[in-house]
């Protein structure tokens, strides 16, 4: 077993919290009728990524936090397809996605190092 992770030490999960927050902010501008769709959808994959990479840190073994780092990563897929689509749609302006999409690609980077180096 490995010793006891504090998740609040990795540089992914802070950016991950701090991103969560910009999506919140971002979601909040977005129209009335989209706040039981893409802005839940968004909100929610946004936030589940922070969330895994914690509820994983507590897990023994580095192949379980791993599984967690994973579900993490692919929340932040989700959330990069959803503000693809929230910008061709037009509710996120062109230099707003830029700073977003360049937000999360600097999250699944971190993800897939750390996911590697557990791997390892």
């Amino acid at each position: 077993m490995d010793k006891a992770r504090n998740f609040r030490n990795y540089k992914v999960w802070q950016d991950a919290v701090e991103y969560s927050t910009k999506i919140y902010q971002q979601t909040d501008k977005m129209p009335w009728f989209e706040k039981k769709g893409l802005c839940d959808q968004l909100q929610r994959a946004a936030v589940s990524i922070g969330s895994n990479i914690a509820e994983g840190s507590a897990k023994p073994s580095n192949v379980e936090f791993a599984h967690y780092l994973d579900t993490a990563l692919g929340s932040a897929y989700e959330v990069e397809t959803q503000l693809l689509i929230a910008n061709k749609i037009g509710y996120i302006d062109n230099e707003k996605y830029k700073e977003l999409h360049n937000g999360i690609i600097n999250i699944e980077k971190q993800l897939a190092g750390l996911i590697r180096s557990l791997r390892q």
